[in-house]
């Protein structure tokens, strides 16, 4: 899956679960910029892990501060961890 698939799908998974037009959110957006209430962003960290197949650590998971592009991050590390395992 390429970086630019990742990212779709993430936007995809945000606008979805947010309610949002997927063009407001880019990779500086926090999701409490894009007005995601905590609640709705678990559901959209399940969504991810769901939708991937993967399991964002705790850490890697900031709702207040860190961008969408740092989930992505995450999520594009948590991909390679998992194609290395098996």
């Amino acid at each position: 899956m390429s970086n630019e698939q990742v990212q779709q799908a993430t936007f995809d998974i945000i606008a979805k679960q947010a309610k949002i037009d997927i063009a407001t959110i880019t990779p500086e957006s926090t999701l409490k910029d894009l007005g995601v209430a905590s609640l709705d962003a678990i559901e959209v960290v399940f969504d991810l892990e769901e939708h991937f197949d993967i399991q964002l650590p705790n850490e890697d998971a900031d709702f207040e501060n860190g961008t969408i592009g740092d989930l992505i991050k995450a999520i594009e590390r948590q991909l390679a961890a998992k194609n290395t395992t098996g």
